[in-house]
């Protein structure tokens, strides 16, 4: 029972950690961990959420001893709450008082093995980040109003980060239009086949988003393709994470296709730009993890080789595109 609940915490410990959360408390075999103390971020809801779906999917391929299949469940909720040490000087042990951490524990009695229940609050800070399931309001012990809970399915394919967060009610633009002119000037003389990058810089909260909105709204009318890349805090160890998922969503990938189908599908996507798909194929296959047993056959190369070769792939799609029409490429939070 040691090295089971042992390795449990240590996985929830450096999950948590890694998502720049706070572990206050092991309560048995659970867990209590703060977003947004001692530490705060602007997306500590959302780094809650997806640690949580981390955490469901690590916790149960741990393997400790023999056939011993672990399970976990999380709730999380998002308030105000008065946080201090819990213990005298023990700055490890900090409580936290407040309606928040009980509803957050009634949650994770509402969700099932292998589930992330999340409280209202949190999911209006999500928006459209994941997705789904309407859970309705429920009736939660030691709260004296239903509450409206909902389960988190998986992270949405949404395209945009900011119209994910801010939907369709967005605030007129004002006072950006000499930003606005300078870009929609640059993709004039992009038309006329003398590409352009533009860097949009700013404090986090300046509109920078907003802008590249309004940009790609008053382009929407003109004939181009549109590739817009997302860089991510969530994703920095994974090499190449805004390019393979712009592939993925080109391609139209969904959970329940089968690796034929996904195979099928990046075909297709990349028919669009390239008549040759013999090399093409296989090494995106490769980096989007596919499979081409049967139908490509295996790529021998160095991995210096391959990253030069997918390069090339990547760079000769993007001149595929542009030869038919303009492209315009965003890249979001580049930093």
């Amino acid at each position: 029972m040691r090295e089971i609940i042992g390795a449990y915490h240590r996985c929830c410990a450096e999950q948590i950690a890694r998502a720049g959360g706070f572990v206050a408390q092991y309560l048995g075999d659970g867990v209590l961990a703060y977003f947004g103390y001692p530490q705060a971020h602007e997306d500590d809801a959302e780094r809650a959420v997806r640690v949580g779906l981390t955490l469901v999917d690590a916790v149960s391929r741990l393997r400790v001893g023999r056939d011993t299949a672990l399970q976990a469940r999380i709730g999380v909720a998002t308030g105000l709450v008065v946080v201090g040490d819990l213990i005298g000087d023990d700055a490890r042990e900090r409580g936290v008082v407040g309606e928040t951490p009980n509803l957050a524990a009634r949650l994770q009695g509402l969700a099932k093995p292998g589930q992330v229940v999340i409280a209202q609050s949190t999911r209006r800070l999500t928006g459209g980040l994941f997705e789904y399931r309407d859970l309705g309001r429920v009736t939660l012990k030691g709260l004296a109003e239903p509450t409206q809970a909902w389960r988190v399915v998986g992270a949405s394919t949404v395209e945009s980060r900011f119209e994910a967060q801010h939907g369709t009610a967005l605030t007129p633009l004002v006072g950006r239009e000499e930003e606005l002119e300078l870009m929609l000037r640059r993709w004039q003389r992009a038309k006329a086949g003398d590409g352009s990058v533009v860097l949009v810089s700013g404090e986090p909260g300046i509109g920078k988003s907003r802008i590249i909105h309004a940009l790609v709204e008053r382009l929407g009318a003109e004939p181009h393709t549109r590739l817009r890349l997302f860089c991510s805090p969530h994703h920095q160890d994974a090499a190449l994470y805004p390019t393979i998922t712009q592939l993925e969503r080109a391609a139209g990938f969904r959970r329940e296709d089968t690796d034929e189908q996904r195979l099928d599908k990046l075909e297709a996507g990349l028919a669009q730009a390239t008549n040759d798909l013999s090399e093409a194929a296989p090494l995106l296959a490769q980096l989007l993890s596919v499979p081409t047993e049967g139908r490509y056959p295996a790529l021998d190369l160095t991995p210096q080789r391959r990253k030069e070769k997918t390069f090339g792939v990547l760079i000769a799609r993007l001149a595929g595109l542009a030869a038919r029409q303009p492209v315009v490429m965003v890249y979001e939070d580049a930093h």
